[in-house]
C-alpha cells in the first residue's frame, strides 16, 4: 500500500515536473516564436496592403498614360493632317503658278508669231512698193521720152505756134486737176463736217455728270464683348497666329472698344478674313482646327460671291456672252477701290454712259458697253502682276478672245494711245465723266486744288517755260515754252525732266501726261 502511495506521489511529482517543464518551454521557446509569427503575419498583411495600393496606383497611372497616349496620337494625327493639307495647298498653288507661267509663255510665243507675220507682211508690202516705184520710174522715163519727141517736133514750129500748143495742153491738164481738187475738197469738207458734228454732240454730253456713291471696303469687325478679344487671341496667342497664317492678314487687337481691325493690302484676302472672323465670333468655338475649317469655308463662299457680283454687273450693263473667267475677274472689282470709289460700280456706270452716247450717235453701242464694262479689268490683278492696269487688262482680254475693237477701246481709255474709233473715244469720255468729276474721288477739294497747283508750279520752275496748265482733272500737264529759248531738241528733254520731277516730288493715281508745245507766230499789219 505504501508502495502504491509512493508510486502515486512519484507519478504526481513527475506529472507536475513535466507540466512545469512544458510551461517553462512554452514561455521560453514557443511563446516568442508565436509572437514573431504574429508579427510576421501583421507585416505580411501590411506588405500585402502596400502591394495592393501600389498595384491600384500603377493601374491608375497606366490608365492615365493610355489616355495621354490616345490624346497624343490624336494630336499627332491632326498635326499630320494639317501638314498634309498645307502641302497639298502649296502643291496646288505651285501648280497654278506653273500653269500661269505656261500660259504667259504661250502668249509670248503667240505675240512673237504675230510679230513675225507682221514683219513678213511688211516685207511683202515693201517689195510691192519697190515694184510700184520701178514702174513709176519706167513711166517717167517714157513720159520724158515723149516730151523730148514733142519738143523736137515743136522745135520746127514758129514761137507763136509752139506757145499756142503748150497753152492748150496746160489748159487741158489744169481743168482736169481743178475738177479733181474740187471733188476732193468737197469730200473732205463733208467728212470734216460729220466729224465736227459728232464732236460737238460728244462735247455736249460730256458736260452732263451724274451722281455716284463712293464706297470703301470696311476692315473693322465688331465684337459682342471685350471678353471675345481674349478668345480671338487665344492661349499664348495661338489663335491669332493661326488666323493670320491662314488668311495672310494682320489682325490688330488694340484698345478700340469691342472692335478688331483687319489690315491687308489685298482686298480679297481682307474680305475673306472679315467673313471668317465674323463666322468664328458667331459660332463661339475659336481654336486652330476650327479656324482652319472656317477660313476654307469663307474662301469657297468668297468665290461664289465674286462670280455672282460679276454676273450681276454684266446683267446690269446689258453685256452678255462673257466667259466665266472674265466674270470672276469682274467680280473681284467689287472689293477693289480707287480713292474711295468702288471700281465695279464705276465700270458699270462707264458702260451705261458709253452705251447711251453710242445710241445717240448711231454707232456700235454693244461694243461701247462691253468695252466700258471691261475697261478697268486689269485692276483685278494689278496687285499680283507687274505693269499698269491697262497693259494687264489688254493681255487678259486677248487671252479670252475679245474683239480688236473692245481691246483697242480698253487700251486707249486713258489716252496712252490715240483712239482710232468713235467707241474708243466714248469709253474715254465716259471714264472721265465717272472718275474725274468732283465727288467721285474721296479727296478734299482743297487737297485737290493744292495738288493741281503743285503740278503747275513744278512745270513753271523750269527755264524757258512761258505757261503751264493742268487739264483733265490732273491727268495731263500742258506746257507752252518760249520758242526763242527752247528748240525742238530741248523741248523733248524738257518734257522728260518735268515728268521725272513730278514723279519724284508728288504722289498721284494712275499716270500724268506731260505735253510740251513750241510754236512760232509772226504777225504783220497791212496799212
Amino acid at each position: 500500500m505504501e508502495l502504491w502511495i509512493a508510486l502515486a506521489i512519484g507519478l504526481t511529482v513527475a506529472v507536475i515536473a513535466s507540466v512545469a517543464i512544458i510551461a517553462w518551454a512554452w514561455r521560453t521557446l514557443l511563446l516568442p516564436q508565436q509572437h514573431r509569427l504574429d508579427a510576421l503575419r501583421q507585416k505580411l498583411d501590411e506588405e500585402r496592403s502596400k502591394v495592393e495600393r501600389i498595384q491600384r496606383e500603377a493601374e491608375e497611372k497606366l490608365k492615365d498614360a493610355e489616355a495621354k497616349l490616345r490624346d497624343a496620337n490624336l494630336l499627332v494625327r491632326e498635326e499630320l493632317q494639317r501638314e498634309r493639307d498645307r502641302l497639298e495647298r502649296e502643291y496646288r498653288e505651285r501648280r497654278e503658278e506653273l500653269l500661269r507661267w505656261e500660259r504667259r509663255l504661250s502668249q509670248r510665243e503667240e505675240q512673237i508669231d504675230r510679230r513675225i507675220s507682221q514683219l513678213e507682211e511688211r516685207e511683202q508690202a515693201i517689195k510691192k512698193e519697190e515694184q510700184r516705184i520701178q514702174a513709176m520710174v519706167k513711166e517717167a522715163e517714157e513720159l520724158r521720152r515723149k516730151a523730148q519727141e514733142e519738143l523736137e517736133r515743136i522745135a520746127n514750129l514758129t514761137p507763136e505756134q509752139a506757145r499756142q500748143i503748150v497753152l492748150e495742153k496746160v489748159e487741158e491738164e489744169l481743168q482736169a486737176e481743178i475738177a479733181r481738187r474740187v471733188y476732193e475738197a468737197e469730200e473732205q469738207i463733208k467728212q470734216e463736217a460729220e466729224e465736227r458734228a459728232k464732236k460737238i454732240i460728244v462735247t455736249a454730253m460730256q458736260r452732263c455728270a451724274l451722281e455716284v456713291a463712293s464706297e470703301m471696303t470696311v476692315a473693322t469687325v465688331s465684337l459682342p464683348s471685350e471678353e471675345m478679344k481674349g478668345r480671338v487671341i487665344g492661349r499664348e496667342g495661338r489663335n491669332i497666329r493661326t488666323f493670320e497664317l491662314l488668311t495672310g492678314v494682320d489682325l490688330i487687337v488694340d484698345d478700340t472698344p469691342e472692335a478688331v481691325v483687319i489690315s491687308c493690302f489685298d482686298p480679297i484676302r481682307r474680305e475673306i478674313a472679315r467673313m471668317a472672323l465674323e463666322m468664328l465670333i458667331a459660332d463661339g468655338r475659336i481654336h486652330p482646327a476650327r479656324i482652319e475649317e472656317v477660313v476654307e469655308k469663307a474662301r469657297q463662299e468668297m468665290e461664289q460671291r465674286i462670280l455672282q457680283a460679276g454676273q450681276e454687273a454684266a446683267r446690269a450693263s446689258g453685256v452678255d456672252n462673257l466667259p466665266e473667267g472674265l466674270l470672276k475677274l469682274l467680280g473681284r472689282l467689287k472689293f477693289r477701290t480707287s480713292y474711295g470709289q468702288n471700281v465695279l460700280d464705276h465700270s458699270v456706270e462707264v458702260s451705261h454712259l458709253a452705251g447711251m452716247m453710242a445710241d445717240e450717235l448711231k454707232v456700235k453701242s454693244k461694243i461701247a458697253r462691253r468695252a466700258g464694262l471691261l475697261h478697268d479689268i486689269g485692276k483685278a490683278l494689278d496687285h499680283h502682276i507687274e505693269g499698269s492696269h491697262i497693259e494687264i487688262g489688254v493681255e487678259i482680254l486677248r487671252r479670252y478672245g475679245e474683239s480688236d475693237e473692245v481691246i483697242h477701246a480698253v487700251a486707249a481709255h486713258h489716252g496712252d494711245i490715240q483712239p482710232q474709233s468713235v467707241e474708243a473715244v466714248l469709253v474715254l469720255i465716259a471714264d472721265a465723266l465717272s472718275a474725274s468729276r468732283p465727288g467721285a474721288r474721296r479727296e478734299s477739294f482743297e487737297a485737290y486744288i493744292r495738288r493741281l497747283e503743285q503740278l503747275e508750279n513744278i512745270a513753271k520752275s523750269f527755264s524757258g517755260v512761258d505757261k503751264a496748265y493742268v487739264i483733265q482733272a490732273g491727268r495731263e500737264v500742258r506746257v507752252i515754252v518760249k520758242p526763242d529759248q527752247v528748240d525742238d531738241i530741248m523741248a523733248s528733254k524738257l518734257a522728260k525732266d518735268i515728268a521725272a520731277k513730278i514723279q519724284q516730288e508728288t504722289q498721284f493715281p494712275g499716270q500724268i501726261k506731260v505735253t510740251v508745245i513750241r510754236e512760232t507766230r509772226v504777225v504783220e499789219y497791212a496799212r
